[in-house]
């Protein structure tokens, strides 16, 4: 059994306990010592961040051969079509390469709360809301992603990784985990 911290990471938060000029980090929410962030947020991302002690369990968490699945949340411009959908689901070829299959679909506004600042809005454009599952994690993979098919992202929310997810977490609060992942 390990001990794992979701933390329910806001926008404009480095995935670092080091400070970074006069950008905030982990140490302004998180005081706990001898613990370790399990992956990353881009800084500009917000939404669940695994934290743990445990080395084992940080690099199970991040291997992409263990396949964790990653679901977000993704505020992008426009109004993709099922054809746009069933591209990200089949995957897209990025710089770097094809995209593994992910699990994509339409959604309502899931109802997060707002952010600070809010996304930029364009008076004739609408905006809609992608779920996208992953299982592997390129460097800003989501982002890339919907770029590549025509619907730059406004706004990313990382909703659960694995087992794990973000439910209840209010934004700039965390919870602790006991679990046991299987081998």
């Amino acid at each position: 059994m390990a001990r794992v911290l979701l933390f329910n990471k806001p926008f404009n938060v480095l995935c670092q306990f080091s400070r970074d000029g006069d950008k905030a980090c982990l140490a302004d929410y998180i005081d706990i010592p001898n613990i370790y962030p399990a992956g990353r947020l881009d800084y500009n991302s917000e939404g669940l961040l695994l934290l743990t002690a445990d080395g084992g369990l940080a690099h199970r968490i991040t291997d992409p051969k263990h396949k964790l699945p990653k679901t977000y949340l993704v505020q992008v411009e426009g109004i993709p079509d099922q054809a746009v959908i069933d591209a990200l689901s089949q995957g897209v070829e990025l710089k770097d390469g094809m995209t593994k299959p992910a699990q994509a679909k339409l959604i309502e506004d899931p109802g997060l709360e707002p952010r600070d600042p809010p996304i930029r809005e364009r008076k004739n454009i609408p905006t809609s809301w992608i779920e996208l599952t992953i299982r592997e994690g390129r460097n800003r993979q989501v982002r890339r992603m919907t770029a590549s098919v025509g619907f730059p992202t406004l706004r990313l929310f990382r909703k659960s990784i694995g087992p794990w997810s973000i439910d209840a977490i209010k934004c700039g609060d965390y919870i602790w985990s006991d679990i046991s992942l299987n081998k």
